[in-house]
């Protein structure tokens, strides 16, 4: 969909102009106040001459101009026949503030809203809304944004889309923050916020994209928008509403979006590089903090600056309960520091620098090169709580030496920001000037650790994300069935995953004979797609021995499972070598219906209820990435050994992972659920083992 008249028009007309509040007054207001070059911008209201002294239109018919634009400013029932009249002057963008669509739920509404939509596809005419807020595009001074506002400068490179204009307005608020756009789509049901993403993506003045969403409509969309704003470097901070059930509903009503599974939505996103925001302080923040800083850092390592012991203690503190790393420093590092600190101060990371450096410039600037020049350190946070009156001088002289060592370093100096230590009235001049030279105020240590773990976990190698491949399914399907535990191991034997050499016997003396020329205690199950929970029926004898034995198992499993499910269809019974104990982890495959196959790894056993300890990724994936997944879980520790304990074969299981999402990917279109429960991790180098395995598959059309 072509944008550029919506977006980036060169003329528009705003309809039901008004000098009253509302949509159509303060419209009108917002061009008067910020737009430099009024020439291609009419008002049209046939009640009206003019419209705070310019020029009204009676109709967009007597414009003596082609029209790009039209902002529309009038009720539901006019906008038909607006938009016939627009597309005779050339219109190729409509901002629709009205509302009375589908987000009313009536049949009335969603009859307005499929007019409207078959109108503006037969007139090519791109609409943002309806029931929005409008936008403004910062590049091109272009103000199409109907809620009234502070003045101020805002021009900068994060883009916004939100489908929420309260909060586009929320997001102006914020005096830090500088835009490209910031676009409130409202329903979205013409221009799709997959849409105005793609726009972005490709907009050579926005640096970040800072989006809020209740749903996704087009999936394929989404994840070609985020593919390529990956490839691009391009960082995208997403606010999405739906992760609880109130949520879900919320945003359900509010837009009529799909809710898909949020730990899917979540995965989805990591697999991608883009960063999820928790709210909209941390969504402000986190898009101040890349749109600022020259570049990522390279590295994970933060160093931590401050002038108190009890600030020091505190950046130590909150930083370790998000997972921050805090590397120790260098040798040299360390001795350049003990030369500039004063005697009784002890250079560590986090750093007590002592209040003495901050009052002079050079000094300061000493340190924070130091600081800067250690190999482990790939960002440096300063600790200071910059208030609105400046009583206390330091900050001038802290402002100099980060400036010179900006100035001196040039490409090759690592970002910084600073940290404040409570969220008061900030000093306007100096954030300012900080931010002028790329250096962003955080907010205090809980949000700001918080983001800074998510900053560090974001500039991952890209080989750690794969190639971005996403196994979409194509068809949807509804009615299921489940495979056979023998005949689940078969599917997942093709693709790799590691099975236990095993038979099916359908006679008591086959049992027998079955069990003489297999070695080792064995496992005896009854085998039926009908029987999920073979060991509640009496289906399952373990560490049967010898022929006899097995015999006598088969006769039992058999008499029990007639008993207790007398329609089941039986195939016979599973014979398997019993595994040996090792540590039981619990993989699967969920098919989210909006995106995909989701590989799922957790601790196994009873643990799996207990501590909800799972990763969750999109199928497929490389080892790379489902190493990845393993060190989020916290039973990592365990797999490496905790406390001199036995070291699993972590490699086995990342194969297995691997193997497990080529097989989701594979049958993308068919495939349900997948459940290998429990998956014995040995020791390092003796693989793994599946105990049980069960598909569930979609019936094919």
């Amino acid at each position: 969909m072509d944008l550029t008249k919506l977006m980036k028009p060169r003329s528009m007309a705003v309809v039901g102009a008004s000098e009253k509040e509302g949509f159509g007054g303060d419209v009108c207001r917002n061009i008067l106040t910020y737009t430099k070059d009024l020439s291609r911008i009419y008002f049209v209201n046939p009640k009206r001459t003019t419209v705070f002294e310019r020029q009204c239109f009676p109709s967009i018919s007597d414009i003596p101009d082609e029209i790009d634009l039209l902002i529309l400013c009038t009720p539901q029932k006019t906008i038909l026949p607006l938009l016939e009249e627009g597309a005779k002057k050339g219109c190729g963008g409509a901002v629709i503030y009205a509302s009375g669509y589908g987000e009313t739920g009536t049949d009335e509404g969603r009859r307005n809203e499929k007019e409207l939509l078959e109108k503006a596809r037969e007139l090519n005419i791109a609409v943002m809304g309806p029931n929005c807020a409008g936008y403004i595009n910062y590049v091109d001074d272009i103000h199409a944004f109907a809620f009234v506002s502070e003045k101020r400068e805002r021009k900068g490179n994060v883009g916004v889309i939100s489908q929420s204009g309260q909060l586009c307005l929320s997001m102006m608020d914020s005096p830090s923050m500088r835009f490209s756009y910031n676009i409130s789509a409202g329903n979205a049901k013409g221009v799709q916020m997959e849409d105005y993403m793609e726009f972005l993506v490709n907009d050579k003045d926005t640096k970040v994209i800072s989006l809020y969403l209740e749903g996704v409509k087009n999936v394929k969309k989404f994840i070609d928008t985020l593919r390529k704003a990956a490839q691009m470097k391009k960082t995208v901070v997403v606010l999405k509403a739906g992760r609880s059930s109130k949520g879900q509903a919320i945003a359900a009503s509010h837009t009529g979006s799909m809710s898909g599974t949020d730990a899917s939505f979540e995965a989805l996103l990591k697999k991608f590089g883009a960063i999820r925001a928790d709210d909209l302080e941390e969504l402000i923040a986190m898009s101040l903090l890349l749109s600022t800083i020259p570049k990522l850092p390279q590295r994970p390592g933060f160093a931590s600056m401050n002038l108190s012991g009890g600030e020091t203690a505190i950046c130590a503190d909150v930083g370790w309960l998000n997972g921050i790393s805090y590397p120790d420093f260098a040798e040299e590092t360390l001795r350049a520091l003990k030369e500039l600190l004063p005697d009784y101060a002890t250079p560590n990371n986090p750093l007590d620098m002592t209040a003495s450096l901050s009052y002079d410039a050079d000094l300061y600037a000493q340190a924070l090169t130091a600081v800067m020049d250690d190999p482990g350190v790939g960002m440096v946070l300063i600790g200071y709580t910059l208030l609105y009156e400046i009583a206390d001088p330091a900050i001038h002289y802290m402002y100099e030496g980060i400036k010179k060592v900006i100035q001196e370093k040039g490409q090759s100096c690592k970002p910084i920001a600073v940290i404040p230590f409570a969220e008061n009235t900030r000093n306007p001049e100096y954030q300012e000037k900080l931010l002028g030279i790329g250096v962003p105020i955080l907010p205090p240590p809980l949000y700001a650790f918080r983001m800074l773990k998510k900053l560090a976990d974001h500039i991952k190698p890209d080989h750690a994300r794969g190639n971005y491949d996403i196994a979409l399914p194509e068809t949807a399907g509804k009615t299921s069935y489940a495979l056979s535990e023998h005949e689940s191991k078969l599917c997942l034997e093709a693709f790799g995953v590691p099975v236990a050499a095993e038979r099916v016997v359908t006679s008591a003396d086959e049992a027998r004979d079955a069990a003489e020329s297999m070695n080792g205690p064995l496992a005896m199950k009854i085998e039926s797609a009908d029987i999920l929970h073979k060991s509640d029926v009496g289906g399952v004898i373990l560490n049967v021995s010898d022929g006899s034995k097995a015999r006598e198992a088969y006769i039992r499993i058999m008499e029990n499972v007639k008993k207790n499910c007398p329609d089941a269809r039986i195939n016979g019974v599973l014979m398997a070598p019993m595994l040996k104990p090792g540590l039981e982890m619990i993989l699967g495959v969920n098919n989210d219906p909006q995106f995909g196959p989701m590989v799922m790894v957790g601790l196994g056993g009873v643990f799996v209820e207990l501590f909800r300890d799972a990763a969750v990724y999109p199928a497929p994936l490389g080892k790379e990435e489902a190493l990845d997944m393993l060190r989020f879980l916290k039973a990592y520790r365990m797999l490496e050994g905790y406390r001199g304990g036995v070291r699993y074969d972590i490699d086995a299981l990342c194969e297995t992972l691997v193997s497990v999402g080529k097989f989701a990917a594979a049958n993308k279109d068919t495939l349900k659920e997948l459940d290998i429960n429990p998956l014995f991790v040995y020791p390092e180098g003796e693989g793994v083992g599946v105990a049980d395995s069960l598909i569930i598959k979609y019936m094919e059309r």
